[in-house]
């Protein structure tokens, strides 16, 4: 009987240890519900201003992440994909699909300073470069980028691409990496010449849509159509690692404090991979969020991610895909707790 007591007893030990190492290192710590109907798109923060922007519908949503409530609207952003930041130039810039647009607005006040025409069709991801005071637009029907004088406020180049063109990161010296996401590579473009330098497959991963960069190790986090995140060194294009992730995935966030990529999957997951250093990585744990969460952003300085999204009918709507429930769209605030 004594022995079997310190089987049980040990038995116990481990299941409590087994308890303890399953259980998430995140939660959901709050809904923040936002006004209005409408497809999304990409979510960004705002580290300066402590704001979230997000694509929803025809409008841009500034939400104050302190409390949660809406801080103000950049109207008439007609199919609005994502939102660029120029901190040194206290400006804003919205990709507007429909319209071909670009929308130009003061970071601070929200002021809508001007529109740009792009050269493309249906400019998607946009990304404001530091290095060259450029914003570009990936332009996803007509397989090419705009390159936008931030400054100026003018169009000044168009860079002819592989394929379609996805998400894009940059360097901060001179290079921005793109998705190609119907050639399942990822291009080098030089931000000075407007040249594409080089082009390289994302093999085993197919059909690449986020991206993240960690700047530290020159690596590249693509995460592809075929549940893989395909891990590049961003010098040699070398196929560094890949791993399995969820679902329907769109967006990519890294923690350069954590040392951590996050897939955000629209099955309703989150796959966190760990990278233990630049040639090892693993996947950590795997978040459950909500049916349409794709899109992500991180706060660098609190490590909260932040992913739009709503709820949905049980019945397919007219496309054949479940209709969203009406003023149901919202932002999940995951948080870190450990």
């Amino acid at each position: 009987m004594k022995k079997m007591k310190i089987m049980m007893s040990m038995a116990v030990i481990v299941f409590s240890s087994f308890t303890i190492q399953a259980q998430s290192e995140y939660k959901i710590a709050s809904k923040i519900n936002v006004e209005g109907d409408g497809g999304w798109d990409y979510i960004s923060v705002d580290q300066a201003n402590n704001r979230l922007f997000v694509s929803h519908s025809k409008v841009a949503q500034a939400i104050d992440i302190k409390t949660g409530k809406l801080a103000g609207t950049i109207p008439d952003t007609k199919g609005i994909h994502g939102i660029a930041m120029a901190y040194d130039l206290n400006k804003g810039f919205t990709s507007n699909g429909r319209d071909t647009t670009v929308t130009v607005f003061n970071l601070k006040t929200l002021e809508v300073i001007t529109k740009i025409k792009v050269s493309g069709l249906n400019p998607d991801a946009i990304l404001y470069d530091p290095f060259s005071q450029k914003v570009f637009t990936f332009n996803g029907r007509s397989s090419n980028a705009t390159v936008i004088d931030a400054k100026e406020n003018k169009v000044v180049a168009t860079i002819a691409l592989e394929g379609k063109p996805e998400f894009p990161v940059t360097d901060g010296k001179g290079k921005i990496f793109v998705n190609i996401e119907d050639k399942s590579l990822v291009s080098v473009i030089n931000t000075t010449t407007f040249k594409v330098e080089k082009s390289w497959p994302l093999a085993p991963g197919e059909e690449p849509s986020g991206l993240a960069f960690d700047e530290q190790t020159h690596r590249l986090f693509s995460v592809c159509g075929n549940k893989l995140m395909v891990i590049t060194d961003s010098e040699t294009g070398k196929i560094v690692a890949s791993l399995p992730i969820g679902d329907r995935c769109d967006g990519v966030a890294f923690d350069p404090a954590n040392k951590r990529a996050y897939s955000s999957n629209g099955e309703g997951s989150i796959t966190v991979v760990q990278e233990v250093n630049a040639d090892s990585f693993k996947v950590l744990e795997t978040i459950k969020t909500q049916a349409g969460a794709r899109t992500i952003t991180l706060d660098k300085s609190t490590h909260h991610l932040y992913l739009p999204t709503a709820e949905f009918e049980s019945a397919p709507g007219a496309n054949g895909r479940p209709a969203v429930k009406p003023n149901s769209f919202m932002i999940l605030d995951i948080e870190t707790l450990k």
